[in-house]
């Protein structure tokens, strides 16, 4: 059964009044339409309400990116862009509607890295980058954070998505030092003309239950609103039997509103607020104790609350104004064993920005101000307050019919790492059928105590920063896409190299010798990330099939040598398969088969080098008019890491850490059916 708490009354409550509220809206059917040269031009991103959630994602062929600020679309970029699209989300919704991990993780080129095992949290790493080099937004506003936790990927329903924008490579040019592995902007559903609503209610044989709401409605001609909502909760299990839980237990309420308005005159307004409260549970079961047989329990309790706007006013034929503001205060009571940590982080962003265009150019010339605190209560030494004001310009300019180039800078004055200098330069190149993209940037990264180790482990055995330098990196790629009939290829070189990466360095801080202590250095030499990507996809009346493989050679500096090693849980080689078939409105199938490949494992005391894995799923869907009931099958060979070596380790890591890193999945074979109900259009 569901736990219908407050909350989750709350989550149905809400609906039936909005759909009570919504019974003199105007009839009008939504569709994608593609803009003409001047419209494109003369509308900011953030104007460009698409409709892809209405039923036509297959249709849409014209796409205005906002990641990119030029307000372009997404054929027309210098910049690669890769689209998920509402219909991709929908099925991925139906796999996983608690939080978008699963969504962003069967992307090419894109790797959801587990960083605590006790508790699932995990980033986003781009291309082999570390994910905290990843900068996440909503709408175009870091409504999660300029330096996002980990957890918070698994806190966001992708109810209430229209798309998924991903940028590879730094983007600190567009969005400073969060960005310098690149950005994926969720891009929320636009309401159309006339009252929509839909409620899922999803089961698990792991005892999960998910229960989201999304309702969209006009309030007037101008004004329209939509709100999603969501109960999620999650038994913890310990499926290896081994008294260390392995899915973390949770129970989470989410709640969104949006206001979107448009002016007589094409000036727009977005208003957006959240909160999110979840209590998380890991570590050892009741029997259940670590080496020293003493119980530790791994577990955090979090709440968030956001706003954010985004405002665009055109000056006559030519010129935008637009500004974007957000707020976020995120609040953690950890407990590591006996350890208790309570801690706030707080971002804010402020910017403005002028745009226009001539007959080959777009432009557009902005400030801004950043800020992201943290405070902890336990530990205050690692206290820190960032505040960086700065200036961005970006220049798109089509040099002939066949070549268009992009360049942005951006100049940030960070008041712990001094004067950044962060540019990007783009190259389009379309020859016809062939499509041809070339980009180098450079970028920056504020260091902070939350590399992916201290997710596991918490403050207590860190030393306080002393002396760090940022984190640079220069990143570039190629790509071609060709397009013949029904079959899409694309194939990208990439690479990257990385100056003063961050870790953790243990050592002893008494005569035993025994390391005890971590702390957080700047690494030696050059971490240097060399790859390629490449994705089959073809059509075939009802049946889409797509095929990507990823090949990364990453290296970093040994510690003990003058030569190089391997950078940790980077899989050399991965790839992917996946069909489906589907008619619209009637139902849907599929089948999805994942490789990853060996990994360097760093101390671990069990493996050198992780096993190679397979993970394959089944999935379903059948529609009867405004009811759709679906069935998932994910890990079908029941692949778990503790079936090669135990998880817990022998003796406590210096960090503080009692298991090894993740390096597979631990949760097993595990399905999930449920059903979706829409109301209105």
């Amino acid at each position: 059964m569901i736990p219908l708490s407050r909350p989750a009354l709350f989550v149905i409550a809400v609906s039936i009044a909005l759909e009570t509220a919504a019974n003199q809206a105007v009839p009008a059917e939504s569709e994608i339409t593609a803009r003409d040269e001047k419209t494109q031009h003369q509308e900011h991103p953030d104007q460009a309400h698409q409709h892809e959630e209405h039923g036509h994602a297959d249709e849409v062929e014209k796409i205005v990116v906002q990641a990119t600020r030029s307000g372009r679309i997404a054929d027309e970029q210098p910049i690669r862009v890769e689209i998920i699209n509402r219909e991709e989300i929908t099925e991925k919704a139906t796999m996983r509607p608690g939080n978008i991990s699963m969504l962003v993780a069967e992307t090419g080129g894109v790797r959801v890295q587990t960083t605590s095992p006790a508790l699932g949290s995990a980033n986003i790493r781009l291309q082999g980058m570390f994910g905290r080099y990843t900068q996440l937004l909503a709408d175009g506003l870091p409504l999660f954070g300029n330096q996002a936790a980990s957890i918070g990927l698994l806190q966001i329903p992708p109810t209430d998505l229209g798309r998924v924008e991903i940028i590879k490579g730094s983007a600190s040019s567009l969005y400073g030092g969060s960005a310098l592995g690149g950005v994926i902007n969720l891009v929320s559903r636009r309401p159309g003309d006339e009252f929509l609503s839909e409620t899922l209610i999803n089961l698990t044989t792991r005892d999960g239950q998910d229960l989201t709401s999304y309702v969209e409605s006009p309030l007037s001609d101008s004004l329209k609103a939509s709100l999603t909502a969501g109960a999620h909760h999650q038994k913890s299990e310990d499926t290896d039997n081994d008294n260390w839980i392995d899915l973390a237990g949770y129970e989470r309420y989410t709640v969104r509103p949006r206001l979107f308005w448009e002016g007589e005159q094409g000036e727009s307004l977005y208003l957006t607020a959240g909160f999110m409260t979840e209590d998380r549970r890991g570590g050892t079961t009741e029997a259940g104790v670590v080496a020293d047989n003493s119980a530790f329990q791994h577990a955090q309790d979090s709440e968030r609350a956001d706003t954010g706007l985004v405002f665009s006013q055109p000056f006559g034929d030519i010129y935008t104004f637009s500004t974007r503001a957000s707020a976020m205060v995120q609040q953690h009571d950890h407990r590591y064993g006996n350890t208790r940590e309570d801690d706030k982080h707080e971002s804010y962003l402020l910017e403005s920005s002028v745009s226009g265009y001539t007959e080959k150019s777009d432009w557009v010339v902005g400030v801004a101000y950043q800020s992201d605190i943290f405070a902890s209560d336990t530990f205050p030494v690692f206290d820190y307050t960032y505040e960086v004001p700065g200036l961005f310009a970006q220049l798109d300019y089509e040099m002939t019919q066949e070549i268009t180039t992009s360049y942005s800078v951006r100049v940030d004055e960070h008041n712990e790492y001094g004067t950044q200098f962060s540019p990007r330069v783009s190259v389009l190149y379309r020859p016809g059928d062939l499509t041809v993209r070339g980009s180098y940037g450079q970028g920056f990264h504020a260091p902070t105590p939350f590399v992916e180790e201290i997710e596991a482990a918490g403050l207590a055995r860190l030393e306080p920063l002393e002396s760090l330098e940022e984190e640079r990196a220069e990143t570039a790629s190629l790509d071609f896409t060709y397009t013949f009939g029904d079959i899409e290829t694309s194939f990208t070189l990439f690479g990257s190299n990385v100056d003063n990466a961050t870790e953790l360095e243990a050592f002893s801080s008494t005569q035993s010798g025994t390391p005890d202590r971590v702390r957080l250095i700047n690494v030696e030499g050059e971490s240097r990330i060399r790859g390629s990507e490449v994705l089959l996809r073809y059509y075939w009346q009802d049946v889409k099939l797509t095929a990507s493989y990823l090949y990364l050679d990453a290296t970093q500096s040994a510690p003990t040598t003058t030569g190089r090693e391997k950078i940790a849980l980077t899989p050399e080689h991965s790839a992917g398969f996946v069909a489906m078939w589907e008619q619209h409105g009637n139902f849907r199938a599929g089948f999805e088969a994942y490789y990853t490949g060996t990994q360097r494992l760093n101390n671990n005391p069990y493996l050198d080098k992780s096993k190679p894995y397979w993970h394959l799923g089944l999935m379903g869907e059948v529609t009867t008019g405004r009811v759709s009931w679906f069935i998932n099958l994910e890990n079908l060979l029941d692949v778990k890491q503790s079936n090669e070596h135990p998880l817990l380790l022998p003796e406590r890591a210096p960090s503080g850490q009692w298991t090894t890193d993740m390096w597979s999945r631990n949760d097993g074979f595990i399905a999930n059916a449920g059903v979706r109900v829409k109301f209105g259009q």
